[in-house]
């Protein structure tokens, strides 16, 4: 009986807040978002330092609160935290209530230390374009039915420690143009993006396995990023049909195979494919001007092609390359053109430049660990060991040049 009085107050206090806005002028929300704010504030709070709900107050119109943004009586924008640098955050729960603010077109939540899942009424949000929640503790799997979502367009869900695989409905949103799952525990397979839209994609430090799926990423792509994981197979036919992209990372898994010459033709302002098991000669079609080349840690062999001397920052160390250095990275490098030439581990037999010389103090150059006997000393990173030179009896093998 208790109880029940206490329900029949409650709704009557809600009733009352409505009739005192009403004669106040001023809109009266959704009473169904009302609530839903409501389940919301009651199971999050301030970190220490925060104040963010220092506005919630439920006695005054909730589109005044901070990080509440209402199109006539809905709530169409919720930003949860104070998304100024330095912020605390937020810790406690995502209420599954949240799936009831329907109109709700952008959802964010600053980084703290919200825990638990993602509740399952998120993809009610049939409205939702945005979604970022992300540098915070969020666990369990990434929900499948936000792929009923279609209208779905930007997806941050980085650096949390969500596990499970990648939805592959989420792979079927037309509509999504940004996907980042970084910095998570997420494994299995790359799901296929069909999305002709999708821009930046990003699943890198996980523990996804297997292969990039052969036409299986837009060739809208511009930032592509899965390194750190447990990926795959060859790579040549997955890049040659992206050729808008200005960012491709690779690193860190087990690709393998050829890379196309074309990808150095790409519009790209870094390549990263170090530490994986790529081989083959590397002879770009034309001159190189990505500003950072990063193909260290693989099987590379054969010369090093003079292509790259309009690279910033050439990082060829542990291949397998052979020959004399090109006399025209020398000259990029001595006149700071070139500002990191890591051509450490390798089989090169010569270079020639003046034992006299200087390097420019804003320029690197590594030779340790070849089949040469070093014209100057050059200080290199501590990784590169103490050895100067490979020893005689590798140099003479012909095995270096196999993958």
């Amino acid at each position: 009986m208790a109880r029940v009085r206490l329900r029949a107050l409650y709704r009557l206090l809600i009733f009352t807040h409505f009739i005192f806005l009403f004669q106040r002028g001023a809109g009266i929300l959704n009473p169904m978002d009302f609530l839903a704010l409501q389940a919301i504030k009651k199971n999050l709070h301030d970190l220490p330092g925060s104040m963010f709900f220092e506005s919630w107050n439920f006695i005054s119109e909730p589109c005044n609160f901070s990080g509440v943004y209402c199109d006539g009586d809905r709530v169409v924008a919720l930003n949860l935290g104070d998304s100024r640098s330095g912020s605390p955050g937020l810790i406690g729960r995502i209420d599954p209530a949240i799936g009831r603010l329907t109109a709700l077109s952008e959802l964010t939540v600053v980084p703290g230390r919200i825990f638990g899942a993602l509740p399952e009424s998120l993809a009610e949000l049939k409205s939702l374009r945005f979604l970022l929640i992300k540098g915070n503790l969020i666990s369990g799997r990434i929900p499948a039915s936000l792929g009923q979502i279609q209208g779905l367009e930007t997806v941050d869900l980085s650096s949390n420690r969500l596990s499970g695989i990648i939805p592959f409905s989420i792979g079927a949103v037309k509509a999504l143009s940004t996907f980042i799952v970084s910095h998570n525990n997420l494994s299995g397979p790359v799901p296929r993006f069909i999305s002709q839209s999708l821009t930046r994609l990003d699943l890198s430090h996980n523990n996804l396995t297997g292969s990039l799926p052969p036409h299986g990423l837009p060739a809208s792509l511009r930032y592509l990023s899965v390194s750190w994981n447990h990926l795959s197979g060859p790579v040549d036919r997955v890049l040659s049909g992206l050729n808008q992209l200005n960012y491709v990372d690779l690193s860190a898994n087990r690709f393998s195979g050829l890379i196309p010459a074309a990808l150095f033709s790409f519009p790209l302002q870094s390549l990263q494919l170090q530490r994986n098991q790529l081989y083959g000669r590397v002879n770009p079609v034309g001159p190189v001007t990505i500003p950072t080349v990063d193909l260290s840690f693989n099987r590379f062999y054969g010369e090093i092609s003079p292509t790259f001397s309009m690279v910033q920052n050439l990082y060829l160390n542990n291949n397998r390359f052979s020959g004399h250095v090109p006399s025209c990275l020398v000259e990029k490098l001595l006149d700071s053109n070139i500002q990191t030439l890591y051509l450490q581990h390798n089989f090169l037999t010569g270079i020639e430049i003046n034992p006299a010389v200087e390097i420019p103090q804003s320029s690197s150059l590594c030779l340790y660990y070849n089949c040469l006997v070093l014209p100057l000393d050059t200080p290199c990173p501590w990784k590169a060991g103490r050895d100067r030179a490979r020893p005689v009896s590798q140099c003479t093998s012909v095995e270096r040049v196999k993958p």
